[in-house]
C-alpha cells in the first residue's frame, strides 16, 4: 500500500525545503561556472547563462507556488473548522429543538457518525437493547423512521441555503 505523506507533515516540509537547498546549490556553482568563463564568453556560455536563469525563474515560480499552497491550505483548513462548527451546532440545535436527552444526543450523534449500534454499545458501556430502544426514540422524536432519514434531515438542514442548479440564491427562497 502507497503511503501518503500529510500535507502540513515536518517530513514533506523538509523534502521540499531539501530540495530547494539543492537547486539553489546547483545554481550557485552554475553561476561560478558562468562567471567564471565570462572573459572569453562563447555559444556555450551563452547556453549556460541562459540555464541558469531559466533554473532562477524555475526556483522562483516554485517559491512562489510554495508560499501560494501553504496559504490556500490555511485558508480551507480555517473554512473546514467553521464548516464543522457550523455542521456541530445545527445537530446540536437540531437535538434540542427534538427534545433528545443528553444519552440520547451522544447515541444521534453516534450514529450519524456511522457507528454500529454494537460499536455505539461498546463506548457506552450499555445493551445494543439499550441503544436500539434510543435509537428508536432518535427518530420518533426527530419525525423520521430510520438512520438514513436522521442523516438526509441534517443535510437538508445543511444546505437548505444553497440554490438548485439554475437557480439564483433568491429563487430558491420562494
Amino acid at each position: 500500500m502507497k503511503q501518503v505523506l500529510n500535507p502540513n507533515s515536518r517530513s514533506r516540509r523538509v523534502l521540499f525545503l531539501g530540495a530547494a537547498v539543492l537547486q539553489l546549490v546547483c545554481l550557485g556553482l552554475f553561476t561560478i561556472d558562468i562567471l567564471s568563463e565570462m572573459s572569453s564568453p562563447d555559444f556555450h556560455t551563452l547556453v549556460e547563462t541562459l540555464s541558469v536563469l531559466g533554473l532562477c525563474l524555475s526556483i522562483a515560480v516554485r517559491f512562489r507556488e510554495y508560499l501560494h499552497l501553504i496559504n490556500r491550505n490555511r485558508r480551507i483548513e480555517r473554512e473546514l473548522g467553521a464548516a464543522t462548527g457550523a455542521f456541530s451546532q445545527m445537530m446540536q440545535e437540531n437535538f434540542a429543538q427534538w427534545g433528545l436527552s443528553p444519552a440520547e444526543r451522544d447515541v444521534a450523534l453516534m450514529s450519524v457518525k456511522g457507528l454500529s449500534v454494537s460499536e455505539i454499545a461498546a463506548l457506552r458501556e450499555t445493551a445494543n437493547g439499550t441503544v436500539k430502544a434510543q435509537c428508536a426514540a432518535i427518530y420518533r422524536k426527530a419525525g423520521v423512521s430510520n438512520r438514513a432519514e436522521l442523516i438526509s434531515v441534517m443535510i437538508e438542514d445543511l444546505i437548505a441555503g444553497v440554490p438548485l442548479p439554475g437557480q439564483t440564491h433568491q429563487s430558491s427562497s420562494t
